[in-house]
């Protein structure tokens, strides 16, 4: 079709250009027709919502994963997406990175300077995004220089595409359970296009370090060894299929059956693909944590900390900043372990000793991993009756909190959250590894509850999605880990601000041990990639600083190995965050109003760092 409009396209020029010149050769005797008025100039706001709009359907076609986690409709994600799976394959990632640089090429040619204060911060929130995701993406290993290994014990289909089955995808009906087999069979699919690219990746040099590849093979077993009945897979159905609507119970039985053979025949020889082709590479790992090593690295790590930070801050610049903050925090958790009169040896050894009380541990028992979960939901139930003091805005969606699955928790970190539904189907959840209770003296959940849930993650998210403010692109599709990832950190300061610790110093102690924590990864993630750290130096380092125990330590360490740079955007947004709130507190004095601040900041949704100075000082110098 293309070539005969071509064609055709070219034959009307041609007629009209005879028409002109025989219409020239009159011209003496032909009376001049009027000038035509120019049409209007394009309104750039008008341009840069079409734009957006165009580009987040090219987004939403390639992740159907992401229409699903949204809740979307088929009208809003363009077309059915119910029965497929993200392509994982080296093309698809290809053809991603040409939708953002054509995106990206559009979104330069708008008059920024037409365009309305909030059209301005949208542009520059995009463009930022876009580039960074295009420079990240040019290394074309793994996920990009953020993610340099396809498979780890954090990456790979293996690991998220169960878990996304199991707690995302619908199945209220039938058509939404037939679907579910088809991703299945993509899941497979999945699996065996990562198995290729472990190869690929493999003869270009880049191979994970050998912890990685062995705690890989570990998680995996978890599932290869289990019955195939037992999998996950087949227990979503088993679990969720009786609330199914239509649906008779010969039926319910014959889709966990289908379930099972799917798994015997698909799934599992394609886990044995992947378990190969990581064995088959596994005498060329070394035990190099960082990505230094490999080719391009550095480079790579520059990339991955512009995209993870939004700053230009060099690897010198983050290291030397954890240490100085570790120093300040270690002397004010001093002063409080004196005044319990813990006073003999460093900070991290007494903290490690009071991580050890019996009246700070729970029991290691499912008994035990249920009270910390209930726990946790009575200490967000309290912070949310106190969230009216520090915000005008409130959210309104609701908090689960579940644990890691068991399939998962290995490698897994130690909580991580999960967005609800953009319609409210779903609500938000986030997760904590419960592998051993003792990981989780008392004295730390508290923190971890304000930096995922309420006022943190769950808190930031539901309110960006529910304001219904922000473009699409923006409130759904983007993500900046220095400003979620910062303002996370920045609520646990929000708690201890809240008097949440006045009469608690242990439970102040884990805040301050959370906060020395986040310092430690600036000084580890800097340490492994840009400084040749070794694991085992990166641990003592992190245990040295912070008292924590060595297993949780070294899945932390692991994690930064498979994810540079990400390590690093906590602390460095925190640190942004309670900047600008000083300078606009200076710059505003008696006029400041902490409660607007953070609305500001929740209307703003996340941005780029350097995008929420602009933003920050300009509400101030409005607001003067």
């Amino acid at each position: 079709m293309g070539t005969v409009m071509h064609t055709t396209r070219r034959a009307v020029l041609g007629a009209t250009a005879a028409s002109l010149a025989l219409l020239a050769g009159c011209a003496s005797s032909v009376t001049a027709p009027a000038t035509a008025t120019p049409p209007p100039p394009p309104d750039p706001s008008a341009q840069l919502n079409a734009a957006l709009d165009r580009v987040a359907l090219q987004i939403l076609h390639e992740q159907p994963e992401r229409c699903t986690a949204l809740g979307l409709t088929e009208a809003r994600a363009g077309g059915r997406f119910i029965d497929r799976l993200n392509d994982a394959s080296k093309e698809a990632a290809r053809r991603y990175r040409g939708i953002l640089e054509n995106s990206l090429a559009e979104l330069h040619a708008i008059d920024r300077n037409a365009l309305p204060s909030a059209d301005k911060v949208t542009l520059d929130v995009v463009t930022t995004s876009f580039s960074n995701s295009i420079a990240s993406s040019q290394f074309e290993i793994g996920g990009g220089a953020g993610a340099p290994y396809v498979v780890s014990q954090l990456t790979g289909a293996y690991r998220s595409t169960p878990d996304f089955l199991d707690a995302q995808h619908p199945l209220r009906n039938r058509d939404e359970v037939d679907a579910y087999f088809s991703r299945v069979s993509a899941f497979a699919r999945q699996m065996d296009q990562e198995t290729a690219i472990i190869s690929e990746d493999a003869s270009a040099g880049i191979v994970p370090p050998d912890f990685v590849i062995d705690k890989t093979l570990v998680q995996m077993r978890v599932v290869t060894d289990a019955a195939p009945r037992q999998n996950v897979l087949v227990q979503t159905l088993v679990r969720r299929l009786p609330q199914t609507e239509g649906l008779s119970d010969d039926e319910r039985t014959a889709y966990a059956n289908r379930a099972e053979a799917m798994v015997r025949g698909e799934i599992l020889p394609a886990y044995g693909r992947q378990v190969d082709a990581l064995r088959a590479i596994r005498p060329r790992a070394t035990h190099e944590a960082g990505i230094g090593h490999l080719p391009h690295g550095p480079e790579m790590y520059a990339a991955a900390l512009r995209s993870r930070t939004t700053t230009d801050m060099t690897p010198d610049d983050i290291h030397n900043s954890g240490v100085q903050l570790i120093a300040q925090l270690q002397a004010e958790m001093d002063t409080i372990l004196r005044a319990q009169g813990m006073r003999r040896g460093s900070v991290s050894q007494r903290m490690s000793r009071l991580a050890l009380r019996r009246d700070q541990l729970y029991p290691n028992t499912d008994a035990g991993r249920a009270q910390i979960l209930a726990d946790l939901n009575q200490r967000t139930r309290d912070m949310v009756a106190l969230m009216p003091r520090m915000f005008n805005v409130l959210a309104r969606a609701q908090l689960e909190i579940r644990r890691v699955p068991a399939y998962t928790q290995a490698g897994a970190p130690g909580g991580y959250y999960q967005r609800g539904a953009l319609d409210g189907s779903r609500p938000g959840a986030y997760y904590i590894n419960l592998r051993d209770t003792a990981e989780w003296p008392r004295f730390k959940l508290p923190t971890l509850n304000y930096h995922e849930g309420v006022p943190g993650h769950h808190w930031q998210i539901s309110i960006q999605q529910e304001t219904g403010a922000l473009p699409f692109v923006r409130s759904a599709l983007l993500f900046f880990s220095a400003f979620s990832e910062g303002w996370g950190l920045y609520a646990e300061q929000l708690a201890d601000e809240l008097g949440v610790y006045e009469h608690d110093p242990l439970g102040r102690l884990g805040y301050l041990q959370s906060a020395t924590f986040r310092a430690s990864r600036l000084v580890c993630d800097t340490g492994l990639h840009a400084k040749g750290w070794s694991r085992e130096q990166a641990i003592r380092s992190m245990r040295e600083a912070t008292g924590d125990k060595e297993s949780s330590i070294a899945t932390e360490i692991e994690r930064y190995c498979v994810q540079p740079g990400q390590a690093c955007a906590y602390m460095i947004g925190r640190q942004t965050i309670n900047r600008l709130r000083q300078e606009a507190t200076a710059s505003m004095s008696a006029r400041f109003d902490l409660k607007r601040y953070h609305d500001l900041l929740m209307a703003t949704g996340a941005v780029p760092l350097n995008v929420l100075e602009r933003v920050v000082r300009d509400w101030a110098a409005q607001s003067a």
